[in-house]
């Protein structure tokens, strides 16, 4: 039988692509070495409860993803990636995408 959690290396690999991160980037952003990430991702290594909850959180993965994939249903998954990005930026980073977006927005309408 095959567990939720099974599909937790996929789900940790496919979020830290989709925001463009190396394994080397990821691990040093939440304190644990490359090779640990890669035999969670591609070994089917546990992680403990806090890198888990560091994975998650920085990754802004959708516990739901993790434990009923099964549920999993894409609905504009771009924005909701982006959204939880934005929720992890600090000020300046707002700054920085606010006047992004307004340019892009700008540029669209002319």
């Amino acid at each position: 039988m095959l567990y939720p959690t099974d599909k937790l290396g996929e789900v940790i690999k496919t979020s830290r692509l989709k925001m463009g991160l190396t394994h080397d980037q990821l691990a040093e952003k939440i304190g644990i070495s490359p090779r640990y990430l890669m035999s969670i991702e591609h070994e089917g290594k546990k992680p403990s409860y806090d890198v888990l909850f560091q994975l998650v959180r920085y990754l802004t993965i959708n516990a739901n993803d993790i434990f009923f994939p099964e549920s999993i249903v894409d609905t504009n998954e771009e924005r909701k990636l982006l959204e939880q990005m934005i929720k992890l930026c600090d000020k300046h980073e707002i700054t920085v995408i606010s006047a992004t977006a307004q340019a892009l927005l700008t540029k669209n309408s002319r």
